[in-house]
């Protein structure tokens, strides 16, 4: 065999190192798609997953949330973080597979309105802590009725199974989870992706949530709750047919407990009512009465195809739960301090795959809105100048979305307005907050990471609808703001020279200068209200009373 000839190579030979691998394997040489990645960017995400899990488990246990987030430096790029919350607690039978296990959880299974979905955040975390330190993470859970426990817990990535350990049972109950993690190759900064401003943001969304933040310099900013009253709890939904694949159908139709395929669509599927189910029998090709846990792939393609051709009602929209405008404006008001805040909420609408959704948008607009950023003048005495940019802020479920930005369906649909028809010359260097969130059962976004949502038609046409609804009320407000600013400097200028005028038709007329003056300035005003109604000057803009906050006539 010459040099140039290969050896022919066994398949037993190429397949020797197969070998199968867990999701927590998998996730241990990818952390990058949970957005641990950049050492700033993965201590935001540390806290981004540590905090929406104990607002969820607050919010469905029917508690007003009370959170704290402490992060201590240990030495360079090495911390420790710990997230305190007065949620219901994780039993004890429950804590491994619900911290130690990724993909495992009550969220990915569940159709219903929650900050996560895939039941990988706090396990991830739990990992990403191990990987970089070597230590296990400290946990400290407990509920109402059981006794309140210490324990360490770990990740066998092999296995995707947790290992807890030094477990001890404390004398000093507390209802609610602690988790102590220590994590290296992190950096805590202060900036627009710093913990600091996602727990701003988490505040402003989140008004009945009290967050208290201790940062490694031991500075404390407390967020108290503007709302006392706890949002409505999002119900689960089945899922619309629309949005059904020939894959589901077959697998949700082998564990299905009805005896007839007829049964089975009305059960598992929302708004499939008996006309739906009669259309179906029609146009299918075999008989419906059989049992499901029978059907073949081509009989369950001719069921989706029968469901393309059928009419139904939109999906149920009662198990979306928005902020609400009051409850947007108060944490806007209170946190932002702007000098007005307009705020609208969409209609439920459907997007691609039969998911229900609902867009809110709020504008903050002078005083404190906007980012603050000082810029060095070159005369040092004078010190720092104060100049405030715009700020896009995006919401998913009431959870801030910090990282890839210029990639989220949000930020693109907001610098598509054409803000300077509702009197915003350079939306980038004005004093304006754009508030977002999109509510769903099912987030589309773009990775894991859940950082950014993707460009669905539906949801952007929503949030321009609602950017342009809001805009028309900020244009009025800033056009009315110009026009008064220069009304008051005309007659600045005016009286400026009518000192001089009143004397020299005093002299003139031998008139006394009170009644000239006060004659020179009753033409003076009628002459710039007279130019205001020329310029088609309005009113302010007063927004319509909410449903939370009636009007005095309609309280009495």
């Amino acid at each position: 065999m010459s040099k140039n000839e290969t050896e022919e190579i066994d398949a037993n030979v190429l397949f020797s190192e197969f070998k199968e691998h867990s999701v927590a394997d998998f996730f241990k040489k990818n952390r990058q798609m949970l957005g641990l990645y950049g050492k700033q960017r993965t201590l935001t995400t540390i806290i981004h997953e540590l905090v929406t899990n104990s607002l969820d488990a607050c919010e469905e246990a029917g508690i007003l949330p009370e959170i704290e987030v402490q992060v201590s430096e240990i030495a360079k790029e090495h911390y420790e973080i710990a997230v305190k919350d007065n949620g219901p607690g994780i039993p004890e039978n429950k804590v491994g597979n619900a911290l130690g296990k990724l993909l495992a959880g009550t969220k990915f299974h569940r159709l219903v309105q929650t900050r996560g979905q895939q039941g990988i955040g706090v396990s991830g975390i739990i990992l990403f802590s191990q990987i970089t330190t070597g230590k296990p993470s400290k946990v400290i859970t407990g509920t109402s009725k059981e006794k309140t426990i210490s324990l360490e817990i770990s990740i066998d990535s092999k296995t995707n199974s947790p290992k807890m350990t030094n477990k001890q049972v404390l004398e000093k109950k507390h209802r609610g989870t602690i988790i102590k993690s220590k994590f290296k190759e992190i950096i805590y900064k202060k900036g627009q992706n710093s913990v600091d401003e996602y727990l701003r943001r988490s505040a402003i969304a989140n008004p009945h949530a009290s967050i208290k933040f201790q940062d490694p310099f031991g500075e404390v900013v407390e967020y108290t709750r503007t709302v006392k009253k706890l949002p409505q709890i999002p119900k689960e939904v089945k899922p619309h047919p629309r949005g059904v694949s020939v894959d589901e159908m077959l697998s949700f139709a082998r564990h299905s407990e009805s005896r007839k395929v007829s049964s089975y669509l009305a059960q598992a599927y929302d708004r499939f009512g008996s006309k739906a189910i009669e259309n179906v029998a029609k146009l299918v090709h075999f008989d419906i009465n059989k049992d499901p846990k029978k059907i073949t792939w081509e009989e369950a393609e001719d069921i989706v195809k029968a469901i393309k051709q059928t009419k139904f009602i939109a999906p149920n929209t009662e198990n979306l739960v928005p902020i609400g405008q009051n409850h947007i404006e108060k944490p806007l008001k209170s946190i932002v301090d702007p000098e007005f805040v307009f705020v609208t909420t969409r209609k439920p609408a459907v997007y691609q795959g039969g998911y229900a959704f609902q867009v809110e948008v709020g504008v903050a607009y002078g005083g404190g809105a906007g980012r603050l950023m000082f810029i060095d003048k070159k005369n040092e005495e004078e010190g720092p100048k104060e100049i405030r940019f715009s700020e896009i802020i995006r919401y998913a479920n009431k959870a801030p979305l910090l990282f890839d930005a210029g990639g989220c369906a949000i930020t693109k649909t907001v610098q598509s307005v054409d803000w300077k028809r509702y009197g915003v010359s350079n939306f980038d260097n004005s004093p304006i907050t754009v508030f977002v969130n999109v509510v769903s059962v099912h987030i589309p976004y773009t990775s894991a990471g859940k950082t950014a949502i993707a460009e669905e038609e539906e949801i952007v046409n929503d949030i321009k609808l609602a950017l342009m609804d809001v805009s028309r009320k900020v244009g009025g407000f800033i056009i009315q703001k110009k026009r008064e600013a220069e009304r008051k400097e005309k007659r600045r200028v005016f009286s400026k020279y009518v000192p001089e005028i009143v004397a020299a038709l005093s002299r003139s007329t031998g008139k006394s200068k009170e009644l000239l003056e006060k004659n020179l300035m009753t033409m003076v005003l009628e002459k710039l209200k007279l130019d205001d109604e020329e310029n088609g000057f309005e009113e302010p803009i007063k927004e319509e009373p909410t449903k939370e906050e009636p009007t005095k006539e309609k309280k009495e």
